[in-house]
């Protein structure tokens, strides 16, 4: 063996490094990725405007938060850190699931469709390494997308209403500093959330050659199943649907940490991940790559 195929195996990772950096890259640049981040940062914007209007940016406006509501609507007038956690309320139910759905969809599909996933098998990658770099970088989104809504939420609630100490749910109060900890926690906790989906997308990628379908097929799941988290009749089976504990998050904002749901959560994302990463694993490792 020569001392360059010796050397080769130790420097595969840090190729993989690269490879993953370039996906990221990649993915990062398409303005399809820019158009769903500019989406997801314009909806704290507008539920912030929308609630400025309705209580005239009073403090003790409370037609915003009326029945029907986010649960933490009726605190923005009070503290506009409180708009971080309305609008991930918001947007968790279907905007940055189905962002992350067109994400994890396209990821493999749309290089099938392209002709350019041949090219990359060409390549001392593996099909292995490029599943993983793939899913790392639709988890990449999951976690800039969640921080893009929180952002834009920090600076739209600090320009539209008032910052202060904040108020938990359990009735003790903390600095804004920590309360900022904790909305980073919370966007954390969210992007978590979406992993268990984004393995689905992967999956559903690795079974078709179009990334048109691969998206609809991902999005039209993930709306299948919020419907069947709703129905009283599947009561027994909602625990185990990947969206049933993703607003769990909103016990990071009691003291102590009510951890129970946030532990459900996480350990059925993981499950997820396992089951559909595997699947998506079996079906692309053994596919014919003709194109």
């Amino acid at each position: 063996m020569s001392q360059a195929e010796a050397v080769r195996p130790a420097l595969r990772p840090l190729w993989s490094l690269g490879l993953l950096r370039s996906e990221i890259a990649m993915t990062f640049r398409r303005w399809r990725t820019l158009a769903l981040l500019a989406v997801l940062a314009g909806v704290p914007v507008l539920v912030g405007i929308a609630v400025r209007v309705e209580t005239g940016g009073g403090e003790g406006g409370g037609g915003a938060g009326g029945e029907g509501g986010p649960a933490f609507l009726s605190q923005v007038t009070h503290n506009g850190l409180f708009l971080v956690f309305t609008s991930l309320a918001v947007t968790l139910p279907f905007f940055l699931p189905m962002t992350v759905g067109v994400i994890a969809g396209d990821s493999l599909a749309g290089e099938a469709h392209g002709g350019t996933l041949r090219y990359l098998l060409v390549a001392p990658a593996g099909r292995t390494r490029l599943l993983l770099v793939k899913y790392a970088t639709t988890l990449t989104f999951c976690l800039v997308g969640t921080l893009v809504v929180a952002l834009s939420a920090v600076v739209t609630g600090a320009l539209l209403f008032p910052v202060g100490e904040v108020p938990l749910l359990s009735g003790t109060t903390v600095s804004f500093g920590e309360g900022l900890l904790r909305a980073l926690a919370i966007a954390v906790a969210v992007a978590l959330s979406l992993t268990g989906l984004a393995a689905v997308g992967l999956f559903v990628s690795t079974l078709t050659t179009s990334g048109i379908a691969a998206m609809a097929t991902t999005v039209g799941l993930l709306i299948t199943v919020q419907i069947l988290d709703t129905l009283p009749q599947l009561h027994a089976v909602q625990p185990y649907l990947f969206p049933h504990y993703w607003l769990s998050f909103a016990d990071l904002l009691r003291d102590p940490v009510y951890w129970d749901q946030l532990q459900k959560n996480f350990g059925l994302q993981a499950l997820y991940a396992l089951v559909f990463g595997s699947a998506a694993w079996a079906r692309f490792t053994t596919r014919d790559i003709t194109a």
